[in-house]
């Protein structure tokens, strides 16, 4: 089964994308989540205990939204990326173009090392990329989208007037949209930018169940804890000039309202938990990124089982 090839290599930059178009891709759920109404929408509705509350929320943000979208008061920019790619162990080597004689940049990933029931495998990321010693030409993608420019002037204006509903309420909104920006994206990925799903139509709400080929995991999350991979991927997409996000000390990701992440098309990639891994992996994988153990240490704080 081969990856059939993107429709361009290199980055594709998307600026001021329509936000009424985002609209329909919006999960829902997290947003009540932010205000601490436990529940799922919309089934929160009919809650007895927070039902009338989040169903006023809502509404509010409705008004809220519609405000932004016609207003453009924040902008949507985003860019994606295509390389070629092949694994090298556990990780990714990705390619100046087609010849794959010269590494552009590589993509380093952990392996899980926590007891599994006998005969289930032990996941890294690399494993959805095609070994180099396979010969299968393969190909990895990645990614970031922010509509949190123009956030701090709306919550600024909100902040003005003492309104800390609406400030809280332009936040929670924008990063809604974001996280709408990042599955709209990987819906054009799939269908047209790279393809390999030409033929799916899925609802919103399937969308959000992740009923699709591939996925997008984000450095700093479970499948790929390690938050300096954003470097890496920032200089692939060269996302500051082309989308005015930048990464803070901390690899926090500027504006807030920001999503970032990989694209695996295989289709058997799917997401996992790294959990703890042992001192003789941290070393290794430390090697391989030439970066000082303790540094290392420090990032996979979390995960290290000693």
């Amino acid at each position: 089964d081969i990856a059939p090839k993107p429709t361009f290599l290199g980055t594709k930059t998307i600026k001021d994308f329509p936000l009424a178009d985002l609209l329909p891709y919006i999960d829902w759920t997290p947003f009540f989540h932010t205000w601490e109404l436990r529940g799922s929408y919309p089934k929160i509705f009919k809650d007895t205990f927070v039902g009338a509350e989040a169903k006023k929320l809502f509404d509010d943000a409705q008004v809220l939204l519609q405000e932004i979208v016609a207003n453009k008061l924040l902008q949507a920019n985003g860019v994606i990326g295509f390389w070629p790619a092949n694994a090298v162990g556990d990780d990714i080597e990705l390619y100046t173009d087609d010849s794959r004689t010269e590494v552009l940049d590589t993509i380093y990933t952990l392996r899980q090392q926590a007891e599994k029931p006998k005969g289930e495998p032990y996941y890294a990321l690399a494993d959805f990329i095609a070994q180099k010693s396979s010969g299968i030409p393969d190909y990895w993608g990645g990614f970031a989208v922010t509509t949190g420019l123009g956030c701090d002037e709306l919550v600024a204006k909100f902040e003005a007037d003492h309104d800390d509903y609406n400030s809280i309420m332009a936040k929670a909104l924008a990063d809604r949209l974001a996280e709408a920006f990042a599955e709209k994206m990987h819906e054009l990925v799939r269908r047209e930018y790279w393809g390999y799903a030409k033929d799916e139509h899925l609802s919103s709400e399937d969308m959000i169940k992740e009923k699709y080929q591939g996925i997008r995991p984000a450095p700093g999350y479970p499948a790929c804890p390690d938050h300096t991979e954003k470097w890496t991927l920032f200089k692939l997409l060269d996302a500051e000039k082309n989308t005015g996000m930048y990464l803070t000390e901390s690899l926090a990701m500027m504006p807030a309202s920001s999503v970032s992440g990989f694209y695996f098309a295989h289709p058997q990639s799917k997401y996992f938990g790294l959990g703890k891994i042992t001192k003789e992996q941290v070393e290794d994988y430390a090697e391989r990124k030439k970066m000082p153990i303790n540094e290392v240490e420090r990032w996979l704080s979390p995960n290290l089982s000693y």
